[in-house]
């Protein structure tokens, strides 16, 4: 209700305002209009961002209340997915991408459809559905992932709304999920014995070996006698259910407008389990955190500063985070 009022608020005093404030100061016609539209945007923005301030405020009440999360609320992730992460933004038509975190590189190519150009997946749509998709390869423990017979029903086990549209939910999740599926990841990682050995391991492999679907978005396609699928490359089934880190589905779905701080969760729920199990705080540094990161900052203080807002956003689902400061980076703290 308190949200509610909020809204009405910015809606019904808009009128009032712009006739007390804008239009007296305003000189001319040109002056009134676009003082109208700027200030309709800060109104609009105002509002837009009090929608998920409610959504992590209530997840917050019910992580307080039930602590543990019930098995149907579990997701979970593998570990050199938290160390180096898929990008935030589109990349564009480079021909690879790469992360490194110390002697660890994932690299990504983008995959084809009938010798058309994918793209690569990025954002935060990407990250939902590998939460997803290991959550089901450890819970059946096979590489034949069942998608369900509707493309509805797949978006609300995402958490996703099932809109449509150039900019719907349903239209980014089909476009994401096709470059997630078919592009090719390697993960390389360079072995270093001082005065002994010096080498490289790798594998390479698609996440995707094959796939089917045939999406309905309003029917479900109740009438097929097959099922929407895909067959995970064996590679790719090995590496999400090796040493898979638990994460609360509560709050992905609290978080999943930003991939940075879906990023950011996985990674400090890793790090405070490394922290209670050794009892020493983790720490990182701003400039590796950027070099394994999705993101493309060339400087460290628009990092430095796009992190601790989503450490403070993530700190309001997550009671238990204890986060440092230090100098040139942050620690995570044993929560114990």
């Amino acid at each position: 209700m308190y949200f509610i009022k909020i809204k009405k608020f910015f809606m019904d005093s808009n009128t009032k305002y712009m006739k007390k404030h804008i239009c007296h100061k305003s000189n001319n016609l040109k002056d009134l209009k676009t003082s109208i539209v700027n200030y309709e945007k800060k109104v609009n923005l105002i509002i837009k961002n009090v929608d998920p301030i409610k959504k992590l405020l209530e997840t917050r009440d019910d992580i307080l209340k039930r602590p543990v999360a019930e098995e149907s609320e579990k997701a979970f992730l593998c570990r050199q997915l938290i160390q180096v992460t898929l990008p935030h933004s589109s990349p564009g038509h480079t021909p690879i991408w790469t992360r490194r975190n110390n002697n660890f590189m994932l690299s990504i190519k983008p995959g084809y459809d009938k010798g058309k150009f994918l793209g690569y997946p990025f954002g935060s749509i990407p990250r939902l559905i590998i939460f997803w998709i290991t959550k089901e390869a450890l819970s059946k423990k096979t590489r034949n992932i069942i998608l369900g017979d509707s493309l509805a029903s797949f978006m609300r086990q995402l958490g996703l709304n099932t809109g449509g549209g150039k900019r719907g939910d349903s239209t980014r999740l089909k476009n994401q999920m096709q470059r997630l599926l078919r592009s090719n990841i390697s993960l390389e990682y360079d072995h270093d014995i001082p005065g002994k050995l010096r080498g490289t391991s790798w594998v390479d492999m698609h996440v995707a070996k094959k796939g089917r679907y045939w999406w309905d978005v309003k029917t479900g396609n109740k009438s097929l006698t097959w099922e929407n699928k895909i067959e995970l490359d064996q590679d790719f089934y090995d590496a999400i259910i090796s040493y898979p880190v638990p994460l609360d589905i509560r709050a992905l779905n609290a978080l999943k407008s930003s991939p940075m701080a879906l990023d950011l969760y996985a990674w400090v729920t890793w790090r405070t389990f490394v922290a209670n199990k050794t009892g020493d705080p983790q720490t990182i540094k701003w400039r590796a955190f950027n070099r394994q990161l999705g993101s493309d900052y060339n400087e460290i203080g628009p990092l430095r500063k796009k992190c601790k807002l989503m450490l403070k956003r993530i700190a309001v689902i997550y009671p238990s985070l204890k986060v440092k400061d230090i100098e040139g980076g942050f620690q995570v703290l044993p929560s114990k």
